[in-house]
C-alpha cells in the first residue's frame, strides 16, 4: 500500500532494543516537526481552505502524539534529549528543484510529507511487530494508522492541487530517489535513519 521500494531490514529493529531512550528521543522529535510542517503549510498556502482546513486538525494530532511520546519517556525515568540531525529528511529534501511556480512548491511539500509519513509507518509496523516490549508495541501499532492515515492524506492533496499524471510521475521519482537514501540508512536507533 505505502509504495516503498526499498522496505526496511528487519534487523534494524535489533538496533532499536538496544537504545529504546534514543529511538523515544527521535521519535518525539518527529512528532514535534511533523506539527512545524503542518503549521508552515497553513502559513504558506492559507488560501487552500481546505489544506488549511486538515492541517489545523494534523497540528493538534500530532502534537497529541508528541505528548504521547514525552510521557512515555517520563514513564519510563528518563527526560527528552536534544533534537538530533535527521540525515534521512536532508538527503530527501534535495530532490526536488528549489523555485517553481506557488502550486509546483505545494506539491513537493505534499509529495515530501506523504513519503516521510510513509516511512514512518512503515517503521512503526516494524516496531509494533517485532519489538520485545509489548507495550511499547502496541503503542507503536496505534500511531502506525495515524501515518498511513496522513501519508494518504497527504498524497491525496498533491493530486488534488497538481495534475495528477504529472503527481504520480514525480512520486514515483522520488520514491526511487528515497530508496537510494535507505539503501545506506537503517543502522542507527533513529524513526528514518
Amino acid at each position: 500500500m505505502l509504495g516503498l521500494k526499498l522496505p526496511t531490514d528487519p534487523r534494524w529493529v535489533n538496533i532499536v532494543e538496544k537504545n529504546i531512550e534514543e529511538i523515544l528521543t527521535d521519535h518525539a522529535f518527529c512528532e514535534q516537526k511533523a506539527t512545524s510542517t503542518a503549521i508552515s503549510l497553513i502559513v504558506s498556502f492559507p488560501e487552500y481552505t481546505e489544506l488549511v482546513q486538515e492541517m489545523v486538525a494534523l497540528v493538534k494530532e500530532e502534537i497529541s502524539h508528541f505528548k504521547m511520546v514525552h510521557d512515555k519517556i517520563l514513564e519510563r525515568g528518563w527526560v527528552l534529549g536534544r533534537d538530533r540531525r535527521d540525515d534521512y529528511v536532508i538527503e530527501l529534501l534535495k530532490f526536488f528543484p528549489k523555485g517553481g511556480s506557488r502550486t509546483t512548491q505545494l506539491v513537493h511539500r505534499l509529495l515530501y510529507a506523504a513519503l516521510i509519513e510513509a516511512r514512518s509507518c512503515e517503521r512503526f509496523r516494524l516496531l509494533s511487530e517485532e519489538l520485545q516490549d509489548k507495550e511499547l508495541a502496541t503503542f507503536y501499532r496505534n500511531l502506525m494508522v495515524s501515518e498511513a492515515n496522513h501519508y494518504t492524506m497527504f498524497l491525496g492533496f498533491a493530486r488534488q492541487y497538481g495534475e495528477k499524471k504529472e503527481v504520480d510521475a514525480k512520486w514515483q521519482e522520488l520514491l526511487e530517489y528515497e530508496s537510494k537514501i535507505m539503501s545506506n540508512l537503517g543502522k542507527k536507533e533513529t524513526v528514518h535513519g
